[in-house]
C-alpha cells in the first residue's frame, strides 16, 4: 500500500440523477421567482379568443392571468373609482385613450389589437336572412347590448338607424349590459335572435350553428379595440410581458381565427 487515501466515486448515472436534481431544482426555483401574474379587464366580446391567449401566455411565460369580463363602459367607471386593473383590453378606442388622459394609464402604451365585426346572429338556421330579417320583423324580441357602456351595441344601434329600422324595432328590443350577457339572452330564447360579435359566434360552442349575417362595415363607425397599460400595472413584469406577448404573431393569429381585423 501507497499510504494515499482514496476516496470512492459514485458511479457515472448516480452523478448524472444528481445533477439534473439540482438543474430542475434550479428552475424551479426561478420560474417560482419570476412568475407573476395580472389582472386583466377584457371586454366581454374578446373573451372567446382572449381563453386561448391566456393559456398561450401562461405556457410562454408561467405567468398567469386574472381576468375580469364585462362592458367597456362599467370598466372605465370602475378603473376611475380606484379599480385594481393593471392591463384594459376594451371594445373601443375612447375609454383607453381617455384613461390616457385622465392620467390612469401609461402613456404610449395603447394601441389597437383588433378591429371587431358585428353580426345578427340566430340559433334558428332559417331565421337570419340578411338585413331583410330586420325588416320582415318575424320575431318577437331582439337582443342588443347597451349602447350607453357597450361599444357593440353602439354599432347595432348605427346599423338600425341607417336602415331606418330602429324606430319600428324599439318595442321588441331585449337589452343586456354587455355583449356576453346579448349572446346568453339569445341562448336562453329570452330573444330569437341579436346583434352580437362575430367573435362569439366562431368560438366552439357555437362555430356552424344558427344563422348569421356579418354586417358590412359600412353600416356602423369601425369597431376598433384598444388595449392599455393601466398606472397600476406600470411596475408589474407580468402585465408588461402581457402587452408585449398580444403583439407577437401567434397573439396575432389567434385574434385572426376569431373574426376580427388584426392592423
Amino acid at each position: 500500500m501507497d499510504g494515499t487515501r482514496h476516496i470512492p466515486t459514485l458511479p457515472w448515472t448516480a452523478r448524472l440523477c444528481g445533477f439534473l436534481v439540482l438543474v430542475v431544482g434550479t428552475l424551479a426555483c426561478v420560474t417560482t421567482a419570476t412568475a407573476e401574474q395580472v389582472q386583466a379587464a377584457v371586454a366581454a366580446n374578446f373573451i372567446p379568443a382572449f381563453r386561448d391567449i391566456a393559456a398561450a401566455f401562461k405556457k410562454v411565460t408561467g405567468h398567469k392571468i386574472l381576468v375580469s369580463t364585462g362592458s367597456s363602459g362599467k370598466f372605465y367607471a370602475q378603473i376611475k373609482n380606484g379599480a385594481p386593473f393593471e392591463v384594459f383590453f376594451s371594445a373601443d378606442d375612447e375609454r383607453p385613450r381617455l384613461l390616457e388622459e385622465e392620467g390612469l394609464a401609461v402613456k404610449g402604451t395603447r394601441f389597437t389589437y383588433a378591429v371587431g365585426r358585428l353580426v345578427l346572429w340566430s340559433p334558428d338556421p332559417a331565421l337570419v336572412k340578411g338585413e331583410d330579417t330586420l325588416r320582415t320583423g318575424t320575431f318577437k324580441h331582439l337582443a342588443m347590448a347597451n349602447p350607453k357602456t357597450a361599444p357593440y351595441g353602439t354599432a347595432a344601434m348605427e346599423v338600425m338607424m341607417n336602415l331606418g329600422v330602429w324606430e319600428g324595432l324599439q318595442p321588441r328590443i331585449v337589452q343586456g349590459e354587455n355583449i356576453g350577457q346579448t349572446i346568453g339572452f339569445i341562448e336562453s330564447g329570452s330573444a330569437e335572435l341579436g346583434f352580437v360579435a362575430l367573435s362569439q359566434t366562431l368560438a366552439p360552442a357555437l362555430n356552424g350553428k344558427g344563422s348569421r349575417w356579418t354586417v358590412p362595415a359600412s353600416l356602423h363607425k369601425p369597431i376598433a379595440q384598444d388595449v392599455v397599460l393601466l398606472a397600476k400595472g406600470e411596475r408589474n413584469a407580468a402585465a408588461k410581458a402581457l402587452m408585449e406577448f398580444v403583439r407577437t404573431p401567434q397573439v396575432r393569429a389567434i385574434i385572426e381565427q376569431y373574426g376580427y381585423e388584426v392592423k
